[in-house]
C-alpha cells in the first residue's frame, strides 16, 4: 500500500457497475443452466476479491515484472499447445492443480499491462522504426498462439487491443493513417479469399461461419442454426421478456435450441427473458464500465495508467460489441463471451484482475490544478 494514495478518489462507482452487471448476469446464467450457477458466484467473489487486492498495490511497482507477465504468459499459452484438452474443434484449456483455465483469456489482460510499461520506458523512440517493430514483434508469439488454438475471436480483440495500446501510447497519426490505409485492402482481399471453394487460410468450421451469415438460409440447418434461434430468442421477448426461470417449452434454453446458452449466447437469454429493456439495461451497464474506465485513465498520473484504462475500457467495449453482434446476426458467429455477463471463470477472474489495476490508477490520479 502506497501513502500517497488518495482513498477520497476510490471509485465506487466502477465497483458498483461491475457488481451489478455480474449479480445480473448470474441470474441471467442461472436461467439459462442452473447447474452452472453457483461457479459463476464463486467466481465472482475470488474475482472481486482480486481486484480490491490489486486496487492497493502501486500498480507502478507491479509492472516492475512486465516482463515476467510477458513470459508467463508465452509459457501458459505454449503449455495449451503440449496439454492443452479440446472441446468443439478448439484446443485453449489446461488443468494444473486440478484447476482448469483458459490461458486466451488471460493473455489480453497481461498484454495490456506488459504493453503500458514497455511503451513507457520507450515514450521518447516510439514512433522510430527500431521501436514500433519491436512492439510488432513482441505480440507476434502469443498472437500466432492463440490463432493456432484455434481462437480466431480472440485474436481479433488481441489486435484490436494492440491498436488501442499504440494509439494511447503516441503512435503518430501518419503511421496510424498508412496502416488503415495498406490494411483496409488486405481485410478484404482475406475475405473475399477465405470464402472460396479450397481456401486453407482458416479452418473450414470458421469458414462455414463466414459462409452462413453471408447467406443464413443455405445453412440454416447447420452453422446458422444457433445464429438463427439467438436473433428469434431476441425478438420473441419483446418489450419485457418472458421472466427469467420460466419453464416456457418454446423458449431456446428450455427447447435446446442453442447449445451452452450461458456462454457466447447469454444475449439471447437475456433479449427471450428480460426483452428490449433487459437488454438496453445490460449495453448501458458495459459502456458505462467502459466509459468510466475512460475517465479514470484521463488523469492517470503516467503513460503506463492511461494504457491500462484505455486497454480494459477497449476491451470491455470491443468484445460486448462484438458479443452483442454475434447474438444478433450483425457479425458471424466468433465464441466470444459478453464480458462480466456469460459464464467463464476464467474471463470473469482476469477482467476483475485488470479492473483491479484500473482502480489503482484512480488512486494515484493527477487531476489539473483547479478541477479537483
Amino acid at each position: 500500500m502506497n501513502k500517497n494514495f488518495d482513498f477520497r478518489q476510490y471509485d465506487i462507482k466502477l465497483i458498483f457497475l461491475l457488481m451489478t452487471t455480474t449479480i445480473m448476469g448470474i441470474l441471467v446464467i442461472g436461467s439459462a443452466k442452473e447447474a452452472v450457477q453457483t461457479k459463476q458466484i464463486v467466481g465472482f467473489l475470488l474475482g472481486l476479491f482480486l481486484m480490491v487486492l490489486i486496487s492497493f498495490f502501486n500498480y507502478s511497482s507491479l509492472l516492475k515484472l512486465n516482463w515476467l507477465m510477458y513470459f508467463g504468459n508465452l509459457v501458459l499459452l505454449i503449455l495449451v499447445q503440449l496439454i492443452g484438452t479440446s472441446s468443439n474443434n478448439a484446443q485453449r484449456w489446461i488443468e494444473i492443480a486440478g484447476i482448469r483455465f483458459q490461458p486466451s483469456e488471460t493473455a489480453k489482460i497481461l498484454l495490456i499491462l506488459f504493453y503500458a510499461q514497455f511503451i513507457m520506458k520507450n515514450e521518447e523512440k516510439l514512433n522510430t522504426l527500431g521501436r514500433l517493430a519491436a512492439c510488432v514483434l513482441l505480440i507476434l508469439p502469443p498472437w500466432v498462439l492463440i490463432i493456432k488454438q484455434p481462437d480466431l475471436s480472440t485474436s481479433i480483440v488481441l489486435l484490436i487491443l494492440f491498436a488501442i495500446i499504440m494509439f494511447i501510447g503516441g503512435v503518430s497519426k501518419k503511421i496510424i493513417i498508412g496502416l488503415i490505409a495498406v490494411m483496409a485492402p488486405i481485410v478484404l482481399i482475406g475475405l473475399f479469399l477465405v470464402v472460396q471453394p479450397e481456401q486453407t487460410i482458416i479452418k473450414d468450421y470458421q469458414q462455414e461461419r463466414i459462409l452462413a451469415w453471408i447467406y443464413p438460409d443455405k445453412y440454416k440447418l447447420g452453422a446458422a442454426y444457433q445464429q438463427d434461434n439467438s436473433k428469434i430468442a431476441i425478438g420473441s421477448g419483446m418489450l419485457l421478456g418472458k421472466g427469467l426461470n420460466n419453464d416456457d417449452p418454446d423458449t431456446v434454453k428450455n427447447g435446446n435450441y442453442i447449445s451452452e446458452p450461458q456462454t457466447d449466447f447469454i444475449f439471447a437469454i437475456i433479449g427471450e427473458d428480460m426483452g428490449f429493456i433487459g437488454c438496453s439495461v445490460f449495453i448501458i451497464l458495459e459502456v458505462l464500465i467502459a466509459l468510466e474506465c475512460f475517465s479514470v485513465g484521463r488523469f492517470a498520473k503516467d503513460l503506463a495508467g492511461r494504457i491500462i484504462c484505455a486497454g480494459m475500457g477497449g476491451l470491455v467495449l470491443f468484445q460486448s460489441f462484438i458479443n452483442i453482434s454475434v447474438a444478433t446476426g450483425l457479425m458471424p458467429n466468433t465464441g466470444l463471451p459478453l464480458p462480466f455477463v456469460s459464464y467463464g471463470l476464467t474471463s470473469l477472474v482476469s477482467l476483475y484482475i485488470g479492473m483491479g489495476f484500473v482502480l489503482n490508477v484512480g488512486l494515484q490520479r493527477t487531476y489539473p490544478k483547479g478541477l479537483y
